[in-house]
């Protein structure tokens, strides 16, 4: 996959994403085992990965047991990255999309089901947060506040006296 004409990163600024995604079946279900074994494998190498520098996770080292949806089969990813395009690499140009690719297999279609939004750096978003974003990006679509690698948005300006 071809990466898009993407934001470089700032100095000042990470990059947030979150994701999430309504499961077909239980996670302890056969038809999710596949999944739920490569958790910890892709987890690994998100934390491995260049420009990336905070994930979302419980002390069982993942996010599955964060469901802060009414609806109980929703799960949600929350991660933070260097720039855009270190995020993009990650999901499209690593292992990570072997998993991309079979995720109609593991849960439902959410639209959106993404949002990237810029943070200072050394800033750790929460899950509110993070569902306000999505929520401003069905809402409202690509912008400053909520963006996607389709329609991506440029750090804000450094403030004055930085």
């Amino acid at each position: 996959m071809a990466l898009p004409s993407l934001p470089p990163a700032d100095p000042h600024h990470h990059v947030a994403q979150v994701n999430v995604a309504r499961v077909l079946a239980p996670l302890d279900t056969p038809a999710l085992k596949d999944f739920v074994d490569s958790l910890e494998p892709i987890n690994a190498l998100a934390d491995r990965s260049p420009g990336f520098v905070w994930r979302l996770q419980t002390e069982s080292g993942d996010a599955t047991a964060i469901r802060p949806y009414d609806d109980e089969r929703i799960m949600v990813n929350l991660s933070v990255w260097r720039s855009p395009a270190d995020l993009w690499n990650f999901v499209y140009l690593s292992r990570h999309l072997d998993f991309v690719r079979r995720r109609r297999e593991w849960f439902e279609r959410i639209e959106p089901y993404l949002a990237l939004w810029w943070v200072p750096a050394g800033t750790v978003p929460s899950v509110e947060e993070a569902k306000q974003r999505l929520e401003r990006l069905r809402r409202d679509g690509p912008g400053p506040e909520a963006f996607t690698f389709r329609a991506p948005w440029g750090a804000p300006a450094p403030r004055a006296g930085r």
